[in-house]
Parts: C-alpha cells; sequence; structure tokens
C-alpha cells in the first residue's frame, strides 16, 4: 500500500472474487456461472451490433433496455434502474440507504461488508439459525437498511415471499433489498411487492439465469422514488455504467425467456440429482434454489476436500470462515461436470477412508 491511500481506506477488507485460473484448464465449478451459452438472439445481437457506434457514449439510461425490463416483470420503467452489474447496483444501494445503518446475515454474500466498510455504514451481522436458514423473526423492526440475498449465497436457501412481506411490513421507514441474483433456479420474486410496498428494493442480475456474466449488467426494481434515489447516486459517479452492446444484448436476452427457461429448469434438476448423490457419499446438504449447492462432508474436512479437487483439475468454492469453513459451494454444470466432480469426490472419499484403516 502506497503512502498516497486515503487512511480512511487502509484497513478496508475488499471482497475477494471467485479463481478464475489462467495456467491451465480446469472444470470451473467455483463461481455460479451459468453452464450453458447465451441465446442464439443475444449472439445474432453481437454480430449485428454496430461496432462505430461505440466512438459514442451509451443511452445512460438504457432506454431501450429499461423499457423490456420493465414490459418482462410487469412494472413501469420508471421502477427500474440498471448498471454495470448487480453489485454495482448494490454499491449504490449502501451509498444511499444506509445512513442509519445496515443489517444482513452473517453467512451471506460477501460483497455486503465491503460496501457497507467503503460507505461508513455501521452493519450489524444477524446469525443463521442452527440449519443455516434465515429467521424472518430477526428481521422484525430492525429500523436500518436490511439487504436479505433470496436464495442467500452461499447456502442457496430461500425464504418465501410471504416471509419476505413480514419484514417489509414490520420495517415501513427503512428500505428492506432483497438481492435475487438466483431467484430464477427456483424460488419466488418479491418484484411483484413492489407495486405494494415503497420501501421495497428488488436486485436482479443477467449473470447467472442469462448467461452473461462478462457481459457486466444488473438492475434494480422498486417505487419510482427509490430508483430516482439510486439515479442520483449513478449520476454523481458514472452515468455510463452500461455500455452499448451491453444494452443491445441484454435486451436480446429478454426476447428469449423460453430458453432461458429451460435451461434454468435443467440446472435446477441437475442440481437435485447432484444433491441426492452427495448425501449418498456421506455430505450432509442444504435444500438449495439456486444454480449451485452447499455440501459438507461428515468425516473428510473442506479445505482437503477442495484441495484434492483442484489437483484433479476442478475448482469448487470454499469459504475460510467460522460455521462455514468445513463446506464447499458447487456450481451446478452441464450433467458432466457433475458427473465427473461426482467420480472424483467419490474416488478422492474411498482413498482418504483407506488411509484411516
Amino acid at each position: 500500500m502506497s503512502r498516497f491511500m486515503n487512511e480512511r481506506y487502509r484497513d478496508l477488507h475488499e471482497y475477494v472474487p471467485g479463481e478464475q485460473p489462467k495456467e491451465r484448464r480446469y472444470i470451473k465449478l467455483n463461481t455460479n456461472e451459468n453452464p450453458y451459452p447465451p441465446s442464439d438472439a443475444v449472439i445474432r445481437a453481437v454480430r449485428e451490433f454496430d461496432a462505430g457506434s461505440l466512438k459514442l457514449y451509451p443511452d445512460p439510461d438504457a432506454s431501450v433496455l429499461l423499457k423490456k425490463i420493465a414490459e418482462t416483470y410487469g412494472v413501469n420503467p420508471e421502477n427500474v434502474i440498471a448498471s454495470n452489474g448487480s453489485d454495482d447496483v448494490l454499491s449504490m444501494i449502501f451509498a444511499a440507504f444506509g445512513g442509519n445503518g445496515a443489517a444482513f446475515p452473517d453467512i451471506t454474500y460477501g460483497f455486503y461488508t465491503v460496501f457497507a466498510s467503503l460507505y461508513d455504514v455501521k452493519y450489524t451481522e444477524i446469525p443463521l439459525r442452527s440449519d443455516y436458514t434465515i429467521s424472518p423473526d430477526d428481521y422484525m423492526n430492525v429500523g436500518k437498511l436490511i439487504v436479505i440475498a433470496n436464495p442467500n449465497a452461499p447456502t442457496g436457501i430461500a425464504l418465501t415471499t410471504d416471509e419476505i412481506e413480514r419484514i417489509v411490513r414490520s420495517n415501513p421507514d427503512s428500505v428492506v433489498v432483497i438481492d435475487e441474483a438466483y431467484v430464477d433456479f427456483g424460488a419466488q420474486s418479491a418484484v411483484p411487492l413492489t407495486k405494494k410496498y415503497d420501501n421495497l428494493c428488488v436486485v436482479m442480475t443477467f449473470s447467472k439465469s442469462r448467461s452473461l456474466a462478462g457481459a457486466r449488467l444488473g438492475f434494480a426494481v422498486g417505487n419510482e422514488a427509490l430508483i430516482r434515489d439510486l439515479y442520483k447516486i449513478k449520476y454523481s459517479t458514472n452515468p455510463y455504467s452500461v455500455n452499448s452492446l451491453t444494452q443491445a444484448i441484454g435486451a436480446a436476452a429478454l426476447d428469449s425467456r423460453e430458453y432461458y427457461a429451460k435451461n434454468c429448469k435443467k440446472i435446477g434438476k441437475t442440481r437435485d440429482i447432484f444433491a441426492d448423490k452427495l448425501r449418498s457419499l456421506g455430505f450432509y446438504v442444504t435444500p438449495s434454489l439456486a444454480n449451485f449447492v452447499f455440501a459438507r462432508h461428515g468425516t473428510i474436512g473442506g479445505k482437503y476436500l477442495y484441495r484434492s479437487l483442484r489437483q484433479k483439475g476442478i475448482l469448487v468454492r470454499r469459504f475460510d470462515t467460522p460455521r462455514i469453513e468445513e463446506f464447499l459451494r458447487i456450481t451446478v454444470g452441464t450433467e458432466d461436470d457433475m458427473e465427473t466432480l461426482y467420480e472424483a469426490l467419490a474416488g478422492i472419499i474411498s482413498e482418504a477412508k483407506g488411509e484411516r484403516t
């Protein structure tokens, strides 16, 4: 760190992205990317994009894209803001609504603590229950910004919209944010509740269910006044945060609902089959509704399994965090990917048990 670094940020613990290896080819199941390609409409939009238009700035409001998002989710364009991935939207949310502090689960998406620290938002981490579920009762009358990933990451466990509504209703003077990065893989979206409550903001991404992680596109849906607040932050930092090409392919992706719905259903089926196979190997697996599973073996440590899989050319994610350090978060890949992983785990476990006898 240089001597010029602002003292306020010197102790900031930045977010650590999932590994993106370059030294060899891996079966990559560590960053919850979609194993299936973007739709034909998206690929066509890339090929037909007028590269000459890149000399001009993009539409700062992403008007065409916002209209399609609004149509897709049954809201008005004034209820939507898009930006450079859902992380960027979440960053704006902490800046805009964190003045009275924030609350979120102690085991959840790691960027929440980073954003809170970055914007000097005093935060409370509310422990998950012993079964790694969120207790809605813990979020009643909190009186500060509430941020909940639903399904939660890295557990994959989801709240119902009734439970979310209870939380929103009990905090009328605070913004409640539901981060729905993984909602399309089996959970219920809270977007319809944004028409009923002016303090609810739902955040989504194109990275997971729409296979556009590399395009960096996310958005939020909420009351028009909330969205205007976020635009104030956006226009004070980076009004051109969604480039022209991303706007075009985002709109094309929204025209491919059947394709992506089919992929999400396929991933959900693969997830459930693989979870059962893990249980047959002696794993405890949380009831995930995301595009990943979260599993802990009964006798073999998470670090050992992570390292052994890496040696075999398979990447999964492990968090060196209290309560979950023995878990592996495993992205659901293709059926072939998951079969290869299952066979690798079975071999590692058999070998480990043999060494102990």
